[in-house]
């Protein structure tokens, strides 16, 4: 009897549940902002041309089958823009972030066990990916690349990352 008890005990404490899994696991998924008007050089906060939001929907529905619990953008337009899509489909406000002052620990431990997409820009999306691989291995993408997609998983403080091009 006593080694049925045991048994028993020692298998209600190996069952994990769904809930507990999810807890332990962390994925970034990493744009950058959709095609922007160029038509005004001195503009430093253009909006999405139409080709633009044409692609921050394609992102809405490349990302529809994940339950986002956050979207992060730059306080721009176009980075607001191409978040928004995604943002609505879960339901969900975009949290505004500044690339120049955050602290990538905190947003870590912040975000620890969610699905977070961040959207940025060219030289701030791979800088935000390296911080959190905590290495550098992504350079800054190439003015006419809106299509990279970074996923970055930490399971169990095991990281691994993937780069994507969706056209």
């Amino acid at each position: 009897m006593k080694r049925l008890s045991l048994l028993i005990l020692l298998m209600l404490f190996s069952i994990t549940t769904k809930a507990q899994i999810e807890q332990e696991n962390t994925t970034y998924y990493f744009i950058r902002h959709a095609e922007k008007n160029r038509s005004d050089k001195t503009n430093k906060n253009p909006k999405l041309i139409k080709k633009g939001r044409k692609r921050a929907k394609k992102w809405s529905e490349t990302l529809k089958n994940i339950n986002f619990d956050a979207v992060y953008s730059t306080n721009y337009n176009r980075t607001k823009e191409t978040a928004q899509p995604t943002a609505a489909k879960n339901n969900l406000e975009i949290t505004l972030y500044n690339p120049r002052d955050i602290d990538y620990k905190l947003f870590k431990k912040q975000t620890k066990g969610k699905k977070v997409l961040i959207v940025g820009h060219s030289n701030t999306t791979p800088k935000f990916v390296n911080a959190i691989l905590g290495k550098e291995k992504y350079n800054d993408i190439k003015d006419n690349n809106n299509a990279n997609l970074y996923i970055v998983t930490i399971i169990d403080n095991k990281t691994s990352d993937q780069l994507l091009y969706i056209k």
